[in-house]
């Protein structure tokens, strides 16, 4: 599949946790397909990437800092994006956050962040673009989950429960909004190379290796692949659907 075989010409996407990794993968796959690209994120490496996009591209491409988990500054964060680039066609639910630990020793704090960022940020940003793409009749959510959504993973309830929470939410909404011409899609990566898997030593990188099927750990740009097919048109007659891209993992 080549940058330019997506029919992304002319369309808006908003990437939130686009400013790094998996985020950043994604938001410089839509932009090589032709979207304009915003990139909503807490950090503010995120005025570089999108500087760094557009540089690569030369599609336009904006940042605009926000707190995802209040509903606020979701609203603004789709209202800027939309006022610099237009209308918001594409969203990715990509923001997501750990804090991972036993149930036992896990705090209330460290429960609530995760499903703020993880959940209910991808429900506030869905709801502020759909008012949009109702009237408009046209757009794709794709919602970026996760392996652990479905298997589990010890020290990880908190993160496991919102990832398994954006698969209900997608399901959900997937069916809410079909007839509306929206569609809504998660994407469910395994392993992923990241700067946690890079930090590993050979021991544990091994361990890891050998739980996977196909006997390696992703890319970053192997998931942005996936998520820019289900956001363009030739994914139209695809919805609810949750696409595992993690190795055989989940098997």
């Amino acid at each position: 599949m080549t940058e330019n075989s997506l029919r992304l010409e002319g369309q808006v996407a908003l990437v939130t946790g686009g400013a790094r990794g998996i985020g950043r993968a994604i938001a410089t796959r839509l932009a090589q397909g032709g979207a304009k690209v915003g990139i909503v994120d807490l950090a503010e490496a995120g005025a570089g990437t999108a500087q760094e996009i557009a540089e690569a591209t030369g599609v336009a491409t904006t940042f605009f800092k926000a707190d995802i988990s209040k509903e606020a500054e979701a609203k603004a964060a789709v209202a800027a994006v939309e006022e610099a680039l237009g209308p918001v066609d594409i969203l990715v639910n990509n923001a997501g956050i750990t804090r991972d630990g036993l149930i036992l020793v896990m705090d209330e704090a460290a429960w609530d962040a995760v499903l703020a960022v993880n959940l209910k940020g991808a429900f506030l940003m869905s709801k502020a673009v759909l008012r949009g793409m109702v009237r408009r009749r046209h757009g794709s959510i794709v919602s970026i989950s996760s392996v652990v959504a479905r298997r589990g993973n010890a020290g990880q309830v908190n993160y496991s429960a919102a990832k398994a929470g954006l698969i209900g939410l997608t399901k959900s909404l997937a069916r809410e909004v079909a007839s509306r011409n929206i569609r809504v899609n998660a994407v469910a990566p395994g392993y992923i190379e990241t700067e946690m898997t890079a930090a590993l030593d050979e021991k544990a990188r091994n361990a890891l290796i050998n739980q996977i099927p196909l006997g390696q750990i992703g890319s970053p740009q192997q998931v942005a692949e996936v998520v820019a097919f289900l956001a363009s048109q030739e994914a139209s007659y695809i919805t609810g659907a949750v696409v595992p891209v993690d190795g055989g993992l989940g098997i």
